[in-house]
């Protein structure tokens, strides 16, 4: 090999395919490429040739080698071409090199090549395996015989770990490259030099010791310094250079080699604590729930087939309470992470939610790929220092996709996220994963919740490519073995054991729920039971109705509750330590609950009901169902937890103020979550609000604790921000609207914290207009992010309340009539209401009456503005074209108080373009508006430049007016300009932007009409390519991917009139169908698909002129028959409607003449 580079440098290649194809499919091809590769070794070698023949066949198959490392091993057509490959390159080098004929693997006399190439294949070193059996075979550097050994144990021991095999694989390969340059250096002498002797003894001691270091993850650093010289590397290398007599070459190499990766780790091990600035995940040690072996073997398979084979990006298993869900998120994830193909998981029933966003949640993702797969952590660095305040989008690609891509993993990592629907901001979260839409090779998510997110309509589904699959009961067999092993640990008394038909009695009861039979247990074992386990089982049994009906679930609950808890005083207790565990936002140790919450410790110890926690108990006790004496009030909790944290401020800063003040971790809780908790636990009514002993407290708390505590608040939840300047007449009300102005500043992860300040700031001030008008505010950016009308309709109570605040004379007053239109309007957007609309447009009118066009101060635009937009909307509704023309006129007036460079004058020039280019639709013979259209769209252009993120609307915007003026008058340049910035529109918006499908739909309808007009083949030809793509983008349950199947289909069928071939219109056939079984038979525009279809059919079946499309042509035109008989129905119905009505109103004209 140091003759001859070319060897090593198609080991190298064979190492590098073996690491992407250990599987038993792909382990055959890796041994072909081995066994040949020991051939031309012996080739080499026998021939003893220096650079002709020999060289030419090891370069040769070394490309070979190198070219089917691009192959997908997942893909068995894929193994088959590469192995195809692989046997044509042997024959052919064969072909070419008679000598190889003969040569076959064979035993050597010392070791043997062979099983260097077994050993290359298992254990992945194997530079340093060849290098052991050359040492054998040739005598020579005997000294590194121990450390050879040594490095392979190590690299042995790497293979075996799972918790840190990225890490100790690469301390392997690191010792590997030092011995591999000793040996090159030092192969023609016998004895180690001096200066090599404490190195490399080092070097074999510490490569023995790996296997105590595989075992804790906090040790594979110490071993880095055991491994590597502990004093100045760079200075030893420097000194080496400078005297190379001391030492060769070779070991001057090794020794930079060895500062370089001394540095590199160093670099690694600092970046690794930054992801401490990242949200961190509970731990999960011993609260995963238990997983029945074999419980969910036909699940797991389906599922694992979806991770190798689909090609979307997002799977929702979905079933009821207690199914199991959970535990087959934490089996995923273990199997998963076992298989080396975790990116991350999350479990939000262990996460306080309330106070976590979806910005949290994404980062708490990337800090566990940061934990798994350390090589991604410069990756989730970057997006740390480039994300801050940025969307969800980017936030996905940053934080997740990017990490993700720079791991180079030949399959799809997978991340676990259980109990979404659990978690208010999981829709947000959901539509922000459709980024990932276009990259399911590298990334795919499994989310497990209640409802089937596709059936329930869940908000931003559609822009994810989603499969559902719905996780049933496990099987009566199942539970039955699950009760039969626990039931042995249950302390029975005087040996009334359960008999086999209490057990099947239990195994029907269960309704297949895991979590049921999980329950029974407890109960059951519970060791402050009132009654012995045999009473307890025989009332369960004797209940007559399966998990399912009556809440039979809910009733078990209470069943375990009253057995296991009657024996306390009262349940207030329960309910008191239950209801803190619930609202909790941080963890905290027994000891501080106890102190926080009031409750002793022992009794916590003794209540603690680890074996019944599960979020279906949770719903249980907080649903208050009449009667249940452990049903908890999640208000009165926070009220409690709320007085509990402001007392302990009091006595936080009832000492001197100190800079280097050492939080306990329950003051540390107080600081930061009093405010969170007293917002959701007190009233915002002014006379309950005063009656508070909340308020109590804060009306004893001095001017410097509120201060003191104000700077430790903004310390803790905004560090690294500049320092909160508080003057002497701050009191607590501006305080907490200078906080809430720094959290909402520092970005969306803050926003529940935001919230609560501006609550408490309205309560201690009811009448602060400018709290209530930020709260408001606070709650609007919430809802346009979240897309919630809850968020809207709170931001509807504090505007209202702002406006109360600001009478007419108040100088903004009209500010206030903007944000309760504008508001009003997003809930019309979601409730439907007219009412909703009518106030708002009424709001709008009186803040254009207040702002008279006499003052054009900025607020009489932004009134303009906003009426114009909620007349838009009435107009959507009724098509009133007076309505239209009074929109045109205020966006005219609202356009000229905006001069340039004013930055909403874009806005509201493309707004009067659209309305202009609506007006052309009602009168397509009247050109006048629509070029006017043109002309605002091209002003508006300049204002946005490329880097503005709506630049591209408004170029697709201005192409759809240029088309239609095309349309219109035959204007051939104009369809050309349309098209040429539908192709710049494109460029602005790369995959997985959520527009580039608009864009690419209209680019392709666009190439469409200029086919049609011209007949260009390549025209046609590219308009299929950018249809299948806009297609490829809109995968179901996309709400525009029906536009785009016919929009392809349509497409297809004249490229089949181009080059009549049956291929191309059974792909269009294809199309058709999926799109008449996409919607029901009473979806618009269905009578046009069916005619579509039936055009296809017919046109295959004349052009094949076989039968085999009859049945369905006939089928198609009964369905079409169906369509036209209900449509006949439709119209004499409404017919009719028209002449009653005609006839009571013609009835009412002749009784009120008669009344005159």
């Amino acid at each position: 090999m140091e003759e001859h580079p070319s060897l090593k440098g198609l080991v190298q290649a064979i190492v590098t395919l073996n690491a992407k194809s250990r599987d038993e499919n792909s382990s055959p091809l890796v041994g072909k490429c081995a066994d040949f590769c020991v051939c031309l070794f012996q080739y080499v070698e026998e021939e003893n040739v220096s650079g002709s023949n020999a060289v030419n066949a090891v370069e040769e198959f070394c490309s070979t080698v190198n070219s089917i490392e691009s192959f997908d091993y997942n893909c068995r057509a894929s193994l088959t071409s590469a192995d195809e490959v692989l046997e044509e390159s042997i024959r052919a080098i064969k072909s070419s090199h008679p000598s190889l004929e003969a040569m076959q693997v064979k035993e050597r006399a010392h070791g043997g090549l062979s099983g260097t190439a077994i050993t290359m294949i298992d254990i992945g070193i194997p530079v340093v395996n060849v290098l052991k059996d050359a040492v054998e075979i040739i005598g020579v550097v005997s000294f590194l015989k121990p450390v050879l050994g040594a490095v392979l144990v190590l690299s042995q021991a790497a293979r075996q770990t799972q918790s840190n095999f990225d890490e100790m694989l690469s301390l392997s390969r690191t010792a590997a490259e030092v011995v591999i340059t000793i040996a090159e250096r030092c192969a023609t002498i016998r004895e180690i030099p001096p200066d090599l002797e404490d190195a490399v003894k080092k070097l074999e001691r510490h490569s023995i010791a790996c296997n105590r270091f595989t075992l804790s993850r906090d040790e594979p650093e110490e071993f880095r310094v055991l491994l590597l010289p502990e004093h100045n590397f760079e200075g030893r290398a420097e000194r080496t250079k400078q005297s190379p007599e001391h030492c060769s070459p070779g070991v001057s190499d090794a020794l930079e080699r060895i500062a370089e990766e001394k540095s590199k780790e160093l670099k690694t091990h600092a970046e690794s604590g930054r992801l401490k600035e990242l949200p961190t995940h509970p731990d999960m040690s011993g609260i995963l729930p238990e997983y029945l072996v074999e419980s969910r073997t036909p699940d797991v398979e389906e599922i694992t087939k979806w991770i190798e084979e689909s090609n979307e990006v997002l799977l929702c298993i979905h079933g009821t309470a207690g199914v199991g869900k959970s535990t087959l998120a934490a089996h995923l994830s273990r199997e998963l992470r076992a298989a080396g193909r975790l990116a991350g998981a999350v479990y939000l029933g262990a996460v306080p939610t309330d106070t976590s966003g979806p910005e949290t949640i994404i980062k708490m993702l990337a800090h566990e790929i940061g934990k798994i797969n350390p090589r991604a952590i410069p990756k989730i660095l970057e997006a740390i220092q480039r994300c801050h305040a940025t969307s969800l989008d980017n936030h996905v690609q940053k934080y997740i996709l990017e990490p993700l891509q720079s791991l180079t993993h030949p399959h799809p990592l997978v991340i676990i996220v259980d109990a979404l629907d659990e978690w208010r901001d999981h829709p947000k979260f959901i539509q922000a994963l459709g980024h990932l839409n276009s990259n399911a090779s590298v990334v795919k998510v499994i989310g497990t919740m209640r409802l089937n997110p596709v059936a329930s309509h869940l908000p931003g589904i559609a822009a994810v490519s989603v499969r559902t699959y719905h996780l049933a009961p496990v099987s009566v067999g199942v539970i039955k073995a699950y009760l039969e092993e626990h039931l042995q640990s249950v302390p029975w008394v005087d040996g009334r054991r359960a008999q086999p038909p209490d057990i099947e009695k239990l195994a029907e009861l269960s309704g297949g729920l895991p979590i049921w039979a999980a329950t029974v247990i407890s109960l059951l074992s519970h060791s402050l039971s009132i009654s012995p386990p045999h009473e307890i089982l025989a009332d369960i049994v004797g209940s007559r109705r399966p998990v399912g009906g009556s809440d039979r679930l809910g009733d078990l609950y209470d069943t375990a509750l009253e057995q296991m808890f009657k024996t306390l005083d009262t349940p207030a207790l329960f309910r008191q330590f239950f209801g803190a565990i619930v609202i909790l936002q941080a963890p905290l140790s027994i000891s501080h609950f106890s102190e926080l919450t009031g409750i002793p410790r022992h009794l916590i110890e003794n209540i603690q009901p680890t074996s019944l926690f599960h979020l279906s108990l949770i719903e249980h006790l907080l649903a208050g169902k009449s009667g249940n004496p452990f049903a908890i009030s999640a208000s009165k909790s926070h009220s409690a937890l709320a007085l509990s944290c402001m007392r302990q401020l009091r006595s936080l800063f009832h000492m001197p103020p100190s800079s280097n003040l050492q939080l306990r971790a329950i003051q540390a809780y107080s600081v930061k979550y009093w405010t969170y908790h007293a917002s959701n636990g007190t009233p915002r009514s002014q006379s309950e609000w005063s009656q508070t002993e909340h308020r109590k407290i804060l009306q004893m708390l001095s001017v410097d604790t509120q201060h003191q505590w104000a700077r430790l608040f903004h310390k803790t939840t905004i560090p690294g921000d500049d320092e909160l300047a508080l003057g002497p007449h701050d009191n607590m009300v501006s305080i907490l609207k200078k906080l809430a102005y720094r959290l909402g500043r520092s970005g969306g992860d803050q926003w529940t914290l935001q919230v609560a300040c501006l609550e408490v700031a309205v309560r201690i001030d009811h009448g602060d207009k400018d709290a209530w008008t930020s709260l408001g505010g606070c709650y609007r950016q919430q809802g346009e992010r979240m897309g919630g009308l809850q968020m809207y309709e709170e931001a509807l109570a504090a505007y209202r309340q702002a406006l109360i605040l600001r009478p007419e004379s108040d100088p903004n007053h009209a500010d206030s009539l903007i944000n309760l239109s504008v508001v009003l309007r997003l809930c019309y957007q979601l409730n439907g209401s007219r009412d909703t609309l009518d106030e708002a447009i009424l709001t709008a009118r009186k803040a254009v009456a207040i702002c008279p066009a006499s003052d054009p101060l900025p607020s009489r635009a932004r009134s303009l503005i906003t009426l114009a937009n909620v007349l838009v909307d009435r107009y959507t509704l009724d098509g009133d074209l007076q309505t239209l023309h009074q929109v045109i006129s205020l966006l005219r007036e609202a356009v000229d108080l905006l001069p340039a460079p004013h930055s909403e004058r874009a806005t509201a020039l493309n707004n009067l373009a659209n309305c202009l280019d609506s007006l052309h639709q009602r009168n397509t013979k009247d050109i006048g508006p629509l070029n006017e259209a043109i002309s605002l769209y091209r002003n508006a252009l300049p204002l946005h430049p490329a880097s503005h993120p709506l630049r591209h609307m408004l170029l697709l915007n201005l192409a759809n007016s240029l088309r239609a003026l095309s349309e219109c008058n035959a204007d051939e340049k104009a369809m050309d300009e349309a098209i040429s910035l539908e192709y710049e529109a494109l460029v602005l918006v790369p995959a997985p932007h959520p527009d580039r499908s608009a864009v690419l739909n209209n680019l392709g309808n666009n190439l469409k009409a200029r086919y049609d007009r011209h007949r260009n083949i390549f025209t046609l030809k590219e308009c299929l390519s950018v249809h299948r793509e806009a297609l490829g983008l809109r995968p179901a349950p996309h709400p525009y991917r029906p536009v785009s199947l016919d929009s392809l289909a349509s497409a297809l069928l004249s490229h089949f009139d181009e080059e009549q071939q049956v291929e191309i219109l059974n792909e269009a056939i294809s199309l058709r169908r999926e799109l008449r079984e996409i919607g029901p038979p009473g979806r618009t525009l269905r009578n046009g698909e069916l005619e579509n279809l039936l055009l296809l059919l017919e046109r295959r079946r004349d052009f094949t002129g076989k039968s085999q499309d009859d049945a369905e042509i006939e089928d198609v035109k009964a369905e079409l028959a169906a369509v036209a008989q209900k449509k006949r129905e439709g119209a004499e119905k409404k017919k009719m409607q028209e002449q009653k009505q005609q006839k009571e109103q013609e009835e009412e004209r002749k009784e009120v003449a008669i009344a005159n």
